[in-house]
């Protein structure tokens, strides 16, 4: 864990380079997308720039192809965090003929972005076609309605979270380090990250009433807790964190965290507050020691001296 890649090592930008070619997209196009100067870009490809961590998971958002892919050339690597299951991730379709890939990922993103302004319920096939600029035949020949899409937007929030974790946890050796800025990166405050929560929250309250959305919310939900359980495990390993049972310790924490995020979403919690929370439960739940090497603070009513009556 924590173990630095070079992404300027050249069977990596090799990779980088295919992912541009097959994306469709013109060099320039994927430059302006992720905000970044064309000649920096072409450096990078070349190796002779490295790609910052927010650059590396923007080019592999907009050239559809996973951060992993990027830096082993397989969609499993789980150095830093767990890799998805097979069926969680977005399908890929070659853009062969006439940009078939392109146009499909087109439909899906599009797709994630109204399902989570507007609601699965308030988005009609009509409305995908038209924000992403394709005829409603050429929506329905990728996807036969309009929960076969939804599906794909939850594997696409996977993708997210999946390249967003391997692209900025790779290189945190501390385990308790890397805890933290797991919770950070997933907290529903950034447009993309509220998004991502507003799916989730659709597909539990479908899961809810529908064997098929909780099968798709079950698969795509473990590779969350797999990724928390890999770290909490190699925390108490260490002995960053008391010994306790890592089941319990892992469903204390996803179910907090998943509770808080509910109440951001809802307007009744300010993203920070979620964040100082849950770094509270680590310290006085979780950590061996408390911040700054000092011991847990105990309950001031523990040590207050008995009384008489």
């Amino acid at each position: 864990m924590g173990q630095q890649r070079d992404v300027r090592a050249p069977e990596m930008t090799a990779r980088f380079r295919v992912a541009l070619q097959d994306s469709g997209l013109a060099q320039r196009e994927v430059a302006r997308a992720i905000s970044l100067d064309e000649t920096k870009l072409s450096k990078s490809l070349s190796g002779a720039r490295r790609f910052r961590s927010d650059e590396l998971f923007a080019f592999a958002t907009i050239t559809g192809v996973t951060v992993s892919w990027l830096l082993t050339g397989t969609d499993s690597d789980g150095e830093s965090t767990a890799a998805p299951s097979p069926g969680t991730l977005p399908a890929k379709v070659s853009n062969s003929p006439t940009d078939r890939g392109l146009r499909r990922r087109r439909i899906v993103v599009e797709a994630w972005t109204l399902f989570a302004e507007r609601g699965y319920e308030n988005v009609r096939m009509a409305d995908i076609a038209q924000a992403a600029d394709v005829s409603a035949p050429a929506v329905h020949y990728h996807f036969a309605n309009k929960w076969e899409i939804f599906a794909e937007a939850m594997r696409y929030s996977v993708k997210l979270a999946y390249d967003r974790q391997l692209a900025e946890l790779g290189e945190i050796a501390d385990p308790v380090d890397r805890l933290r800025v797991l919770v950070e990166l997933q907290l529903p405050k950034q447009s993309v990250t509220r998004n991502e929560w507003a799916i989730w929250v659709q597909m539990w309250a479908a899961a809810a009433n529908s064997e098929t959305a909780r099968a798709e919310h079950a698969s795509s939900y473990s590779r969350w807790e797999r990724t928390v359980h890999d770290i909490v495990s190699e925390c108490i390993g260490t002995g960053a964190f008391r010994t306790q049972p890592v089941d319990i310790a892992v469903l204390r924490l996803t179910g907090l965290i998943d509770g808080l995020g509910v109440r951001v979403l809802s307007g009744l919690l300010d993203p920070d507050d979620m964040l100082a929370t849950i770094h509270s439960h680590i310290d006085a739940e979780l950590v061996h020691q408390g911040p700054y090497g000092s011991p847990p603070a105990s309950d001031p009513l523990d040590a207050a001296p008995a009384t008489s009556v």
